[in-house]
């Protein structure tokens, strides 16, 4: 496998880079499309990734759990939920901020967003919220040693199961968890299919565009809606099928990453990539605030155009926000978990252990 210098592996990083795209690209498009009244060429680029967006995003988390989940508990719930939900907290607060609340006077209005988003996760920051949940879950499955194949069929039945509960939380985890597991259980047959797109890159083209061809007639065939803010896939939104074309898709990102991840001009979406958790916190208010901005000008009146920009925007104002952060040491802790976050001593054990795997690998003299 290819790594960076870092130990950061190219490929997970720019399939990383990719999905957070998607994931933008899906939020400034249907919001230009409801301000604006208008459906552009990007509603149906967005139209296209319906299947496996989010799937892939969560499979990606799931790859490097075998890493940490055999650890203590409170290694793994500092690493892969408390994490999450500093995060969550953290950012929950701040969106609620900018979209009113303190800022127009609506204190309780505030207090009422904030005690629900406790309960049930608050805005496009659900998925860090559902971070946390897949890893609590998949720890609890761990200690009692459930089988891989087992956990697989039960999340892929509750995937295809209409589930609708009042709990907008409860919905996701059966909606989603699938795919997380996933990337956890079948994460060596993901890396094995990666290297081996790598080292046969034209097979690894071919395949990729056949997967291609087949999800676009799956969307684009009887059922597919498409309106201002919603998009429904085809036969790709049919129960089981749908599951089928979200892991396949999925798994066509991670040939899409390696294939660009050994492009040198490519490089970009693995810095990107290994930035991704920046872009998904702080995306939402330059995308909100682009939006107005170009809309109120009024210069650009293609929905399409005013998406792409929108996008654009929405990706490179979290980059510049973190870049500022680094260079003036100001604000670490919008991305930096900060010392007093972490659970009593996890701290101190990880880097621990990190010095250990360092010293591990220098060179003997």
């Amino acid at each position: 496998m290819s790594a960076q210098s870092t130990n950061r592996i190219a490929w997970v990083d720019a399939a990383k880079g990719l999905s957070i795209m998607l994931v933008v690209m899906m939020h400034s498009t249907l919001g230009v499309g409801e301000a604006t009244g208008q459906i552009g060429f990007m509603h149906y680029v967005v139209a296209f990734t319906m299947p496996f967006r989010m799937p892939e995003f969560f499979l990606i988390s799931g790859l490097f759990l075998s890493a940490v989940i055999a650890r203590e508990w409170k290694l793994y719930a500092d690493r892969r939920i408390v994490h999450y939900l500093y995060f969550y907290a953290l950012w929950a607060v701040i969106t609620l901020v900018f979209k009113g609340g303190l800022l127009t006077g609506d204190i309780t209005g505030f207090g009422q967003s904030l005690l629900t988003a406790i309960v049930e996760p608050y805005s496009v920051l659900w998925f860090i919220y559902d971070l946390a949940l897949f890893g609590l879950a998949a720890k609890l499955l761990h200690t009692l040693r459930a089988p891989h194949w087992l956990v697989l069929i039960g999340a892929a039945m509750l995937q295809i199961a209409p589930v609708h509960t009042p709990s907008y939380a409860l919905d996701q985890f059966a909606e989603y968890f699938v795919y997380f597991y996933a990337g956890y259980a079948l994460a060596p047959l993901a890396f094995r299919v990666v290297e081996e797109v790598i080292a046969r890159p034209l097979l690894g083209l071919a395949g990729f565009l056949a997967w291609a061809v087949i999800n676009g007639f799956a969307v684009f065939s009887p059922g597919f809606l498409m309106e201002l803010s919603h998009i429904e896939a085809g036969f790709a939104d049919l129960p089981g099928i749908h599951l089928a074309f979200a892991l396949t898709g999925a798994l066509a990102v991670c040939v899409a990453a390696g294939l660009l991840s050994t492009l040198p001009f490519m490089k970009w979406l693995s810095w990107l990539g290994a930035r991704s958790i920046v872009v998904y916190l702080a995306f939402v208010i330059p995308m909100a605030a682009t939006r107005l901005v170009l809309i109120k000008l009024g210069f650009i009146t293609d929905a399409g155009v005013l998406s792409l920009l929108v996008m654009i925007s929405a990706i490179i104002a979290p980059l510049i926000l973190n870049a500022a952060i680094e260079w003036t040491g100001w604000g670490k802790f919008l991305f930096t978990r900060p010392r007093w976050a972490h659970l009593p001593g996890a701290l101190a054990q990880h880097e621990a252990r990190r010095a250990a795997r360092r010293a591990a690998v220098q060179p003997a003299e």
